[in-house]
């Protein structure tokens, strides 16, 4: 097989895989039925040569163990020559992480990309649902909690004041009537400050941009790796060769 691209390798690899686990499994299952690993073949021949003629009698062999091994050798050789050349070319295959023109991270393996490319994914689910500010209120930052803050707000506290009111002045005969009554007075104020340590709309804005433009990026290098030549390794045979199927 001439040199192929790393991505071509692993395209390949994923349809070897299928057949030679699949061819493998299959002849498991073959051997495993032990009654067509048998055959049987009678004859009769009477001892009169007036006898009665009788039919042979039999039953076929239906597998032989060395049809079933070499039936599995070639999928296999080949699954295996794959994968030691997909696995030679992910020690080989690198590339840069490039962002608006800069090199963010130089020669990366394939390998490491691919993990890159995944993490990012949690990354972005994770800046996406950082909470942020309440958009009904007015914040500042404050240096001096290193949080948010709004402007103290004020709120009047009342307090039921008990008063007198004279009904009927007292005479030389009756004291004064007087009724008792309850007057909301204002007796002091709120003043309400809150703080938050959450972020800005924008600034989650930011962060989910800005791996969005990491996950491009290692999107292009990890395709840049994927086109890297390598050549073909061959394992298969020996393996075979010394397992003597």
């Amino acid at each position: 097989m001439a040199n192929l691209k790393l991505n071509q390798v692993i395209a390949l690899a994923k349809g070897a895989k299928s057949t030679g686990e699949g061819a493998l499994t299959q002849a498991y299952h073959q051997i495993k039925k032990t009654p067509l690993l048998a055959g049987i073949s009678k004859t009769y021949a009477p001892r009169d040569e007036d006898g009665e003629q009788l039919p042979s009698e039999g039953i076929k062999l239906q597998i032989r163990v060395q049809e079933v091994l070499d039936g599995v050798v070639g999928p296999l050789t080949r699954l295996l020559d794959l994968t030691a050349t997909l696995d030679a070319g992910n020690q080989i295959a690198t590339a840069n992480v490039v962002v608006d023109g800069e090199t963010i991270l130089a020669d990366v393996p394939v390998t490491t990309l691919l993990t890159l490319e995944k993490k990012l994914v949690d990354f972005n689910t994770f800046v996406s649902s950082l909470p942020v500010l309440d958009a009904s209120e007015t914040w500042h930052w404050d240096p001096a909690v290193e949080a948010f803050r709004t402007e103290p707000s004020k709120k009047t506290r009342t307090k039921k004041i008990p008063r007198n009111h004279e009904k009927a002045p007292a005479t030389d005969k009756h004291p004064a009537q007087v009724e008792v009554y309850y007057e909301d007075t204002v007796v002091g104020d709120w003043s309400t400050t809150l703080s938050s340590g959450a972020i800005t709309e924008a600034r989650r804005r930011e962060l989910v941009a800005q791996v969005a433009k990491l996950q491009a990026a290692v999107k292009v290098a990890r395709e840049q790796a994927n086109m890297t030549e390598v050549a073909d390794v061959k394992i298969g045979a020996a393996i075979f060769d010394f397992l003597g199927w």
